[in-house]
């Protein structure tokens, strides 16, 4: 059976849990959270939970494992933490959490955002994979980014891989 296939006995309905890393924004200023929830409702899927947590490792991991442990989570999508400065440590909480690694994701996020800002896109430290039987998605905090990595890669393949995550 080929990817067609299995995308269209993907489910169409996926639980996702969005979550905002960041030091600065509060709820009315969470532009990119908002994004997300927006594009996952438009598209059929339900937000389950929504947080915000500041770029602290220890708060990342403890919302993390929670998350890992409700059932009714499917796909989480944190935004924000993924660059390189100093006060960024969500992928380095993230992966110790992946059971495997979507390589691909962080490839093509860069490429695609390569194509829209020039070379500075190889400072996105976006990353995707899963932890037991939910899909976990990392990606920048920008709007830009949010809007690309949404559009381009996770609506198009969110019920795919909770499809295959779950075979």
């Amino acid at each position: 059976m080929g990817h067609k296939e299995h995308k269209a006995q993907s489910p169409s309905v996926v639980n996702c849990a969005v979550v905002t890393v960041s030091d600065t924004r509060t709820s009315e200023t969470d532009t990119s959270g908002q994004l997300i929830r927006k594009l996952l409702a438009d598209h059929g899927h339900r937000i389950v939970s929504s947080h915000q947590v500041k770029d602290e490792p220890a708060e990342i991991q403890k919302l993390l494992s929670a998350l890992s442990q409700n059932p009714d989570v499917q796909a989480v999508i944190l935004n924000g933490g993924t660059g390189i400065s100093k006060r960024d440590g969500t992928y380095e909480v993230v992966v110790k959490f992946l059971d495997k690694k979507l390589d691909g994701f962080g490839e093509l996020f860069r490429f695609l955002s390569y194509q829209e800002i020039g070379s500075a896109a190889m400072m996105s430290r976006a990353v995707a994979g899963t932890c037991g039987e939910k899909i976990v998605i990392s990606i920048p905090g920008s709007e830009s980014a949010v809007r690309l990595a949404m559009e381009k890669l996770i609506l198009p393949e969110l019920g795919h891989l909770v499809r295959e995550i779950n075979r």
